[in-house]
């Protein structure tokens, strides 16, 4: 029966025809059940399919995990003229939020907020009518918040074929990028190997003991006191100026 199909052509027209009418990506496993060809016949049919329709209007994609029609990239311009689409282009901060939920998912609106550092109420209201991301759940901690998930459809419009081809990202060095200057006299001391804290603390003491003093009145008898230091030095001095 398998041979037959392949024989006759019958397979690939079957399989054209699904990949025709399916509103999204069907997976080689979707399409041996529909067709009762085994897995083997099926990929290299989709490949010969591949093959035909390389440099026509429609084009074979492999993408989120499964494979569908679509319009060659080289008649995008004629297509968007036809259609004339609305303005579908998502705004610098819903392209950060959506990032965000991609690389953090499944993400609660609280973890994004700490991220952007703004309210997103209105931004993941967006993604969700424009079927980028979608409810997950809620999680189980206290105030039970939604997590949100990307979707098929995020993966067709930025043509990947599973979140494992996200561009990988360095948490850790950006967070390094973010860490604040600490101050001179901190770095000062590190290079010299001595305690911060003991640092600190002796400039506080000092600065203390300064205000003290500088405050502190001048009493008669230290003044005195201070007068009758210097007196025999001059008393010492004045033999020699007899003589």
């Amino acid at each position: 029966m398998q041979t037959e199909l392949i024989e006759t052509g019958s397979l690939q027209r079957s399989l054209e025809a699904l990949l025709f009418v399916a509103s999204e990506a069907l997976s080689i496993d979707a399409l041996v059940k529909l067709t009762g060809a085994g897995h083997v016949e099926v990929a290299e049919t989709l490949q010969s399919i591949g093959e035909a329709y390389v440099e026509r209007g429609i084009v074979l994609r492999e993408i989120a995990g499964g494979y569908r029609f679509a319009t060659s990239p080289a008649a995008r311009t004629v297509v968007e003229a036809y259609l004339m689409p609305a303005k579908t282009s998502l705004s610098p901060a819903a392209m950060e939020t959506l990032a965000i939920i991609a690389y953090l998912q499944p993400a609660t609106r609280a973890e994004i907020e700490a991220v952007r550092g703004v309210n997103v109420d209105s931004v993941v209201n967006t993604l969700v009518d424009r079927r980028f991301i979608v409810e997950a759940g809620r999680r189980d901690v206290a105030g039970r918040p939604m997590e949100y998930r990307t979707t098929p459809d995020f993966l067709e419009s930025f043509g990947l074929r599973s979140l494992a081809e996200l561009p990988p990202v360095d948490l850790e060095s950006e967070a390094r990028e973010l860490t604040l200057a600490l101050p001179i006299e901190t770095e000062v001391v590190r290079a010299t190997g001595v305690d911060a804290d003991s640092v600190t603390d002796a400039n506080h003491n000092s600065d203390t003991h300064a205000r003290h003093v500088a405050a502190e009145p001048i009493r008669e008898d230290e003044t005195a006191g201070a007068a009758s230091d210097v007196a025999p030095a001059e008393e010492e001095a004045s033999p020699s100026l007899k003589s």
